[in-house]
């Protein structure tokens, strides 16, 4: 099963989640709907501190006590046709939900292992808490780990600090997979290592893609990477999405001046010397957010409406959502520079 436009596994609508803190509420994510489709890949991409991995941890609701999920509904299919909305699970039944339909690899790879006991025994208390016995789980484990290319055998009897930065990313990777659900959510997984190990995860990744067929919610800054492998691309930006819609179409004709400016300041290798143009200023106060759109403040493009009036998430021909008011100019601005 490859990508499924008409078969949506999570559909989140208005989900607002902040954290407090001593000057207020810090609004991380505000309003943020979206549909992930069965074998999607969904990148989020945004600049540090604009609320993705936020917006993650809100959807398995594993936010730090300081946080909370204000609004909105996050509804998952199960494979049987069943739906439930995941606020509303019971701190039980989002135990069982965890890794058996939705899993998480972290940035962090050291972090999210424990140092102080073996790979195996982190294989079995995943399954026993999910009802597999322990033989079939070491089975499950050691062909997942064939797949991500490590030694089966030595990686299954390892402490953590034995293996590489890459190594324990891959294993990660597999343990996510062990229950064989139907949503991985990876977080910046790629940060921490070299491009190339980068670049065997990523191969990794596509080739479990295809044949465990699993929907993946990709978080990076690294456009690169984003534009590599996913099939749609959100853009966030003062914990709003702002643009969402296919990956060719948000790379090359984005609706949203945030996403052409982001953009514009990636550097590219296929083009040879060429001037970067940064972002100006920093992103907004979370916490006392500037009026009409959050991202006037810093945009070359921002006209009196844009200070005033917050722009709607509106649909295009091709399929695009932007929230922008000044998109005809941004798409003008493009063509220019594509010209």
């Amino acid at each position: 099963m490859s990508y499924d436009p008409n078969h949506v596994v999570l559909s989140v609508r208005d989900l607002s989640a902040s954290y407090l803190a001593r000057r207020g509420r810090v609004r991380a994510v505000s309003n943020v709907s979206f549909d992930l489709h069965a074998g999607e890949t969904l990148a989020v991409i945004g600049e540090s501190g604009c609320g993705k991995s936020t917006l993650n941890l809100a959807l398995i609701r594993q936010l730090p006590q300081s946080a909370s999920i204000d609004s909105g509904s996050v509804t998952y299919t199960y494979r049987d046709g069943r739906q439930v909305d995941l606020l509303t699970l019971s701190k039980r039944e989002m135990r069982a939900f965890l890794w058996s339909e939705c899993s998480m690899v972290f940035q962090g790879a050291l972090n999210s292992l424990n140092p102080v006991i073996r790979i195996s025994d982190m294989v079995y208390d995943t399954g026993a808490a999910h009802g597999i016995k322990r033989a079939d789980a070491r089975k499950r484990a050691l062909k997942l780990f064939e797949q991500v290319r490590l030694d089966p055998e030595r990686v299954f009897r390892s402490y953590p600090h034995e293996l590489s930065g890459g190594m324990r990313q891959r294993v990660l990777l597999a343990l996510s997979l062990i229950l064989r659900p139907q949503i991985v959510i990876m977080d910046e997984p790629t940060t921490a290592v070299d491009i190339l190990t980068q670049r065997s995860i990523l191969d990794v990744l596509k080739l479990l893609r295809e044949e465990l067929n699993f929907s993946v919610m990709f978080i990076s800054h690294d456009l690169a990477v984003a534009a590599e492998i996913a099939d749609t691309v959100a853009t966030m930006y003062a914990g709003e999405i702002v643009e969402i819609g296919n990956v060719d179409d948000v790379f090359y004709r984005s609706h949203h001046a945030y996403t052409y400016s982001l953009l514009n300041a990636a550097p590219r290798l296929s083009v040879g010397a060429q001037e970067l143009t940064s972002i100006p200023g920093s992103p907004p106060d979370l916490i006392e957010p500037p009026s009409g759109c959050k991202f006037h403040p810093r945009c070359t493009f921002a006209r009196d409406i844009c200070q005033t009036e917050p722009p709607a998430l509106v649909a295009y021909q091709d399929g695009q959502r932007a929230a922008c008011h000044e998109t005809a100019r941004v798409l003008e601005a493009q063509a220019v520079k594509n010209a």
